[in-house]
């Protein structure tokens, strides 16, 4: 077992170390300039210059790269071209609003999802199997932005039911927590269905029913705990940063003041540093669940750490 932690660490940490590099180079080697993104009209090519040193990019690549690495591993990751404070810093002042919206999001998703996919896949062709089944191609087809703009048009502005932007009572939650979990509920609807589907066929499941083990015993504690390691994937080493990358179009849509909507608009200002930083910080966020999904796996199906 350890052996086997031990080789799910070293992948998690190269992956992290790869999005690093390749993150530095993407942004380094781009077309466009910060530096006269961020300068007035009217700056002279000294000013230019003097912002150009105070940032580091006069030196050469190499240098460059070394010097990020050195700094990323202590947890410094540059100072933000726009608000002259550490991207790390300016990242994590929105977090709250971000982890708020996303929780919400997360939750829901799971508890309809699963509740949805369980059910109907014991009670097939009703009509909450027939109803999640036009939910999921419904979730997984509709993009977020377009139903976003659509839950604004009708619920905000045509009925005047839901506020549209910023963030303050719960009623600011519903269209973008809503928006943000449409494809997560069909992605685990579908998942869990077909898992449970599978389950219930199997031998195991036949035995106990056989033996007089209750339903409600079959369904959670048979099935559903054989089936669970696909849907345990989805829900944390998937959704997360599904939801994380999601965040970016939903609260820029709903002006929501989180993350995904500094880095909205620190992308069309070149302030890469706090680019850099979500795409880090999403990257890790994933690698460290799929690491914990891992360890799980082994824990829940022995023969998975003896492959």
């Amino acid at each position: 077992m350890q052996g086997y932690i031990l080789k799910r660490v070293l992948i998690a940490v190269f992956t992290i170390f790869a999005v690093l590099t390749v993150v530095f180079f993407v942004f380094r080697l781009g077309p466009a300039d910060p530096v006269s993104v961020m300068l007035p009209p009217n700056a002279t090519p000294q000013d230019a210059e003097n912002l150009t040193k105070k940032f580091g990019l006069d030196q050469p690549l190499g240098i460059q790269y070394v010097n990020y690495l050195k700094n990323a591993s202590q947890g410094d990751f540059g100072a933000s071209f726009r608000f002259g404070e550490p991207a790390l810093r300016v990242v994590f002042e929105r977090f709250p609003a971000t982890l708020k919206l996303g929780m919400v999001a997360f939750t829901v998703s799971v508890i309809i999802g699963l509740a949805i996919g369980i059910y109907s896949a014991v009670k097939p062709d009703s009509i909450v199997d027939r109803f999640g089944r036009v939910t999921a191609l419904a979730g997984m087809s509709l993009p977020s932005f377009w139903v976003g703009v659509m839950l604004i048009l009708f619920f905000g502005v045509t009925m005047r039911w839901l506020p549209i932007a910023g963030r303050g009572t719960l009623l600011h939650y519903v269209m973008p927590a809503f928006c943000l979990s449409l494809y997560p509920i069909a992605l685990i609807t579908r998942l869990s269905r077909s898992s449970m589907l599978d389950a219930l066929k199997s031998d195991y499941v036949v035995m106990a029913r056989i033996k007089g083990v209750p339903e409600f015993y079959v369904i959670l504690l048979h099935a559903f705990k054989n089936a669970s390691i696909p849907v345990i994937t989805v829900i944390f080493g998937v959704l997360s940063g599904l939801m994380l990358g999601s965040t970016v179009v939903v609260e820029y849509i709903f002006s929501w003041p989180g993350i995904g909507r500094l880095v909205m608009e620190s992308y069309f200002a070149r302030d890469y540093p706090v680019v850099q930083v979500f795409v880090i910080f999403v990257t890790f966020v994933v690698v460290t669940l799929n690491l914990i999904v891992d360890i799980i796996y082994a824990y829940i199906d022995p023969r998975i750490r003896y492959q």
